[in-house]
């Protein structure tokens, strides 16, 4: 693999602290790396591969020398800055949503698409961590037998909602054991002892913001406009790690016994699928794993060729630190080959 310099803008965040985390537990061949955040965070240190790397202001100017750019802060810093990084010969690769349906961008999740990542013109998106951890798991199943129709609720731990949705839940517990006020402040309701249906903004349709990146990044990412998706996405008061209950309706039949065979034989799935024993994914188990956990696979009673699963992933690696970094090496492995 080529050495390359790397920025990770948003450095500070949940996101930008797990990606730098992964790019060393991944042994990346960097060259050098630069921590990118808000004036308010210059200054502070991390250490990375021993040594310590000191976070800078972001600023246009920041991607001199720079291969690939991670970004991480939200659409209207990618939105700010994504130019000024491409137009510094660097590539980036997005996890908001600024780009992600940009028809001259491709959005990629390396198990899926990765034929797609030589399309971009310096941008790369990162899906939303929902779709990601979904379509890693029907992506075996849409190549046995096209799927013509997916049924999805998601349970979404507070990490979707960042370092703040995290600290929220935490401090709403810590006030329930210590007799306190439950204070509310990032999310709409109580998230303790709670579930919310209701993450994002709810469109016109009455479905949420979130629930339609779920319809329409699935079609981008499989190739498949016509592939149908209905979502509901629902926060629960787990700490980390998301969950979905995905029935899908497929052209041709696909046995259980022959779905376990395809998640087994599949990059980035691992099938725990043993109810008689209790065993089955769970946030609980699942939380800092790269690979997303299958199981409760059956058959659909109520359709035919329909197919009942339970996925969990980790929403802050896989969906969304582990997922960029892979794009990443995908990059550099093509760089290497030219």
């Amino acid at each position: 693999m080529k050495f390359c310099n790397v920025a990770i803008v948003g450095a500070t965040g949940a996101v930008g602290e797990e990606m730098r985390a992964v790019l060393e537990q991944r042994d990346f061949p960097i060259g050098d790396l630069k921590l990118l955040a808000s004036a308010r965070s210059v200054g502070k240190k991390f250490s990375f591969k021993g040594e310590e790397v000191q976070v800078e202001e972001l600023k246009k100017g920041s991607f001199k020398g720079v291969d690939i750019a991670l970004f991480s802060a939200g659409a209207s810093i990618s939105k700010e800055f994504t130019s000024a990084a491409v137009d510094a010969a660097a590539v980036v690769i997005d996890n908001s949503s600024a780009y992600r349906m940009d028809d001259a961008v491709p959005l990629i999740v390396p198990e899926v698409n990765p034929g797609d990542i030589k399309k971009h013109s310096g941008i790369i998106a990162n899906p939303n961590c929902t779709t990601i951890i979904m379509v890693v798991a029907l992506k075996p199943l849409y190549d046995y037998s096209r799927i013509k129709r997916v049924i999805v609720s998601t349970y979404q731990s507070a990490s979707g909602a960042g370092a703040k949705g995290m600290d929220e839940l935490l401090r709403q517990a810590n006030a329930f054991v210590s007799g306190d006020d439950i204070k509310v402040e990032h999310f709409a309701y109580q998230l303790l002892f709670n579930l919310i249906p209701h993450i994002d903004v709810f469109q016109d349709n009455a479905y949420t913001k979130e629930e339609m990146k779920m319809v329409n990044e699935t079609r981008k990412i499989m190739g498949d406009p016509d592939i149908l998706v209905s979502p509901t996405c629902v926060r629960v008061p787990a700490i980390r790690a998301h969950s979905e209950s995905i029935n899908v309706e497929t052209e041709t039949k696909i046995t259980p016994e022959k779905a376990r065979e395809l998640f087994a034989g599949a990059p980035g799935l691992q099938v725990v699928d043993d109810p008689a024993d209790k065993q089955y994914p769970m946030p609980l188990f699942v939380s800092g794993e790269d690979d997303c956990f299958v199981g409760r696979i059956r058959e659909d009673l109520s359709l035919d060729n329909g197919l009942n699963f339970w996925v969990v992933g980790d929403q802050i690696r896989k969906g969304a630190a582990l997922n960029a970094v892979q794009i990443a090496e995908e990059l550099v492995k093509g760089w290497s080959r030219n």
